[in-house]
């Protein structure tokens, strides 16, 4: 049965689909069978989906993809599970009861923040509903700007919540926007070797947490 990894997050913007999309790619890329599921009404991984499937038909049927209403979560990956090794599920921007059924059906939470405190408040309320459903969440710190004082209290305050903090991060690159709407995952760009390398520790990371849960 697969592994379902679920990214949540309460704030708008903070890079759910982005870091579903691009954890897809790293993970089929290392031969693992993949499928999505986008629980979000803005459909924005789905319009990812279909840009990649008609640019590239063959990078598309590398991937299934699905989509579900909150409370039919359960049923999808429940189908998809036996057909692939992770399941990624991207969820709405909220922290409310709609969220549980995709938190219910996960081995792992992925929760991205973007450096900013508002980001980082915003989290509170997914990391309390990951708690009350006994689930594991790591915060992934996204669109980074090493060196910076705000940067560094950030992820001061992540490492202070309880829960584990990615010790992989996503740079503010443009190539992770800009590759998203052709269809494709930053590592896939031509001038994104930087951007490449952090989704490749970043899916290492996580298989490791994975075999360790």
């Amino acid at each position: 049965m697969g592994i379902v990894i679920t990214v949540a997050q309460q704030k708008g913007g903070s890079g759910k689909t982005t870091l579903a999309a691009n954890l897809a790619v790293a993970l089929a890329a290392g031969g693992h069978r993949v499928a999505l599921i986008d629980t979000d009404p803005q459909g924005s991984l789905g319009r990812w989906f279909m840009a990649r499937r008609d640019a590239a038909p063959a990078a598309g049927e590398a991937l299934e993809f699905s989509t579900a209403s909150a409370w039919g979560v359960a049923y999808e990956c429940e189908k998809l599970r036996r057909g692939a090794d992770f399941v990624l599920v991207d969820t709405p921007p909220k922290a409310d009861a709609d969220l549980r059924p995709a938190l219910r059906e996960a081995d792992l939470v992925l929760v991205p923040v973007a450096t900013s405190h508002v980001d980082l408040w915003a989290t509170e309320g997914v990391l309390d509903l990951c708690r009350r459903e006994g689930r594991r969440a790591v915060v992934v710190l996204n669109r980074t700007r090493p060196g910076t004082r705000l940067g560094e209290e950030v992820a001061a305050a992540a490492r202070a919540m309880e829960a584990d903090l990615a010790a992989a991060t996503l740079g503010n690159r443009v190539a992770y926007a800009e590759t998203l709407g052709q269809g494709r995952a930053a590592s896939e760009g031509r001038r994104s070797p930087a951007a490449r390398s952090e989704i490749d520790a970043l899916c290492a990371e996580i298989l490791t947490a994975l075999d360790k849960a």
